[in-house]
């Protein structure tokens, strides 16, 4: 049992916006507004984003006065160029706010609407702007070259250099507005699936550990496959399951056409495969990608380790999937209030300066962050935002270990955004997903080593190194395993092949049995993960949260160090948007993604983590 000097880190009283007790989750209404999103500086009201919409479709003709002009001069092309970007902010405002706001509650058809609506705008400007690349890649290289000198285009010269860099790919005006005009159908897939897994899909009751009939809802799943009873556990998982289950060959096919329109896109501009095209946008080499997979499935030796560990440790004859959650430091309630939490990250962001923990107490005071689980609201965690406003950040916060990481993960994702959009513009403000997920691991791998340095006793430092296991389990490995399932489904089909539910989940089973290894039970109907997965409807996503994991693995160990001169170069990385190439960015970080090195520290990681964890349980 925790030993009483814990509630340093861990407050056991239930917070009293908790709702783990009640029958459903809470309606917006019965959340103090405190807690909410306050969008109104995005827009003070519907209205307002009305007449914006108006404006916006008002303007896009104003892009045609450039058509078949980009040659005459760098003015015409600089005015042309920043013509998009200010329509662009204005279209990206209009999105973000109709978004945001269907998130709050999916079951709300107003702002299901008004999403539809601007994607729709959205998808006129980019037809408007289809002429655009194919007319600079007309011009002459001298002349682009002499263009570039002018003093207007030099904040594009990066942009206009790699577009020339894509040339191959970049098809004539006319495929180019087609492609545009077929973005609202190829994210069909997307939107679909989000609206059954966010409005449609309902759950079930399940008995809680008090022996409370309670709605199951995603965040209160997470929260009890940590029971410490496994029969609450395997109730849950079957519920949540089985739920999933009813929707198997909807979602399959939600998936499949996915697959389907990377496939359609990347013949469209002429790319061999999705990856390809996928790590070409930012230039990351092919081999990146390779060797990440082929480096950790040739080492899973530390997975296996800990899986074997666990079933030992609990033990269980047979060990399942609701089984892998459950913290091994057992007989222990840990309560996190959202406000203990906040203090728990500020704290730990300290080593990063203070200009940064001012502009976090910023973020966590100013109605930034929409903190608990209501009816119909978006699930997970996320931070989002727009270049013309401050970032935003989306919880599910249930008063859980876990729910502390995800705000600290989120406000580093808020605190890059908020960076960069200080320092870049509008056109490099945005992050390359390859480092997009580095600020975030970041600022997780600060907080666990903050709150091991705090640990006093054998069984509070156990909790916490179960803890950072299971985040390199979750961050790397997991997400590496997602990637090989993904690339296999993707390469069926470019080779020819079709995809069904039932030939996704014996990809999927199979590659889950590789990754966690022998003494890892998969029954019958428990492979629906491959479904529900929404990352998956983002082309070649999820490997690099294992690669921004790896390169902050390596930058969080310098910073903790103490090291100044890593400190600020980690403030100009959260700086930088989206102005050179991403494997560049990180190599001015201190971190080179090309070399094996950084991949294989996270494995050697693990293994140290389980050693000690280990030899901390045979002590007890």
């Amino acid at each position: 049992m925790l030993a009483a000097c814990l509630c340093f880190l861990f407050a056991f009283a239930v917070s009293a916006t908790a709702f783990a007790q009640v029958m459903e989750a809470p309606t917006r209404d019965q959340i103090a507004d405190e807690f909410k999103w306050d969008l109104s500086e995005f827009y003070p009201s519907d209205e307002a984003w009305e007449a914006d919409m108006k404006a916006l479709e008002e303007r896009i003709p104003e892009m045609e006065a450039y058509k078949g002009r980009l040659g005459e001069s760098p003015d015409v092309l600089a005015e042309c160029l920043m013509k998009s970007d200010t329509l662009g902010m204005l279209a990206h405002r209009l999105y973000v706010y109709a978004a945001l706001n269907l998130d709050m509650d999916n079951s709300q058809g107003k702002y299901q609407e008004m999403r539809s609506r601007i994607f729709g705008l959205y998808s006129r400007l980019g037809e408007s702007q289809a002429y655009v690349n194919p007319e600079i890649l007309k011009i002459e290289n001298a002349k682009v070259e002499e263009f570039l000198n002018n003093d207007k285009l030099a904040v594009y010269r990066f942009m206009i250099e790699d577009l020339i860099r894509q040339k191959e790919h970049i098809m004539s005006e006319e495929v180019e507005e087609v492609l545009s005009m077929a973005s609202t159908v190829t994210a069909g897939p997307g939107n679909i699936f989000q609206m059954m897994d966010d409005a449609d899909i309902k759950f079930p009751n399940v008995i809680d550990e008090e022996g409370n009939e309670i709605e199951l809802t995603r965040g209160r799943y997470s929260q009890l496959l940590r029971s410490t009873n496994r029969e609450v556990r395997k109730a849950a998982s079957d519920a949540y399951n089985d739920t999933y289950l009813d929707y198997e060959n909807g979602l399959g096919a939600c998936l499949a056409s996915s697959v389907n329109a990377d496939v359609f896109q990347t013949r469209a501009r002429k790319y061999n495969t999705c990856l390809e095209r996928s790590l070409d946008g930012n230039k990351i080499p092919i081999s990146v990608f390779e060797n990440l997979l082929e480096t950790a499935s040739s080492n899973l030796e530390p997975v296996h380790r800990y899986v074997a560990l666990r079933k030992k440790f609990l033990g269980l004859d047979t060990l399942e999937g609701h089984d892998m959650y459950v913290p091994l430091v057992q007989n222990v309630e840990t309560k996190i209030p959202y406000d203990e939490g906040k203090k728990l990250v500020l704290d730990a962001m300290k080593v990063l300066g203070n200009d940064y923990v001012k502009n976090l107490e910023l973020a966590l005071n100013s109605r930034w962050i929409d903190v608990y689980e209501t009816q119909n609201k978006g699930s997970g965690g996320y931070s989002w935002g727009t270049y013309t406003v401050h970032p935003v950040v989306l919880l599910n916060y249930a008063d859980q270990l876990d729910d502390v990481f995800t705000l600290g993960h989120e406000l580093g994702h808020c605190m890059h955004s908020y960076y960069s959009n200080k320092s870049e513009p509008y056109a490099y403000a945005g992050h390359s997903l390859f480092t997009a997920e580095v600020a975030s691991t970041c600022n997780e791998t600060i907080l666990i080593h903050h709150m091991l340095n705090k640990a006093k006793t054998r069984e509070e430092k156990l909790y916490l190194l179960n803890h950072y296991i299971e985040m390199i389990m979750g961050t790397f490995y997991t997400q590496i395993m997602f990637s090989e399932f993904e690339h296999q489904i993707h390469q069926v089909v470019e080779q020819g092949g079709a995809l069904s539910a039932e030939n996704m989940r014996k990809m999927y089973r199979d590659i889950y049995q590789k990754y966690y290894g022998p003494d890892y039970y998969i029954p019958e109907n428990r492979d629906l993960g491959c479904l529900r997965i929404g990352h998956f409807y983002r082309q070649y996503y999820v490997y690099q949260y294992a690669t921004s994991f790896a390169a902050s693995q390596m930058l969080a160990a310098r910073i903790l160090d103490g090291d100044k001169k890593a400190i600020s170069d980690y403030i100009e990385f959260i700086k930088t948007g989206s102005s050179d190439y991403p494997i560049e960015i990180l190599k001015k970080a201190g971190v080179d993604m090309t070399t094996p090195q950084p991949v294989e520290n996270v494995i050697n990681i693990l293994s140290g983590l389980i050693d000690q964890f280990e030899k901390l349980l045979l002590q007890g």
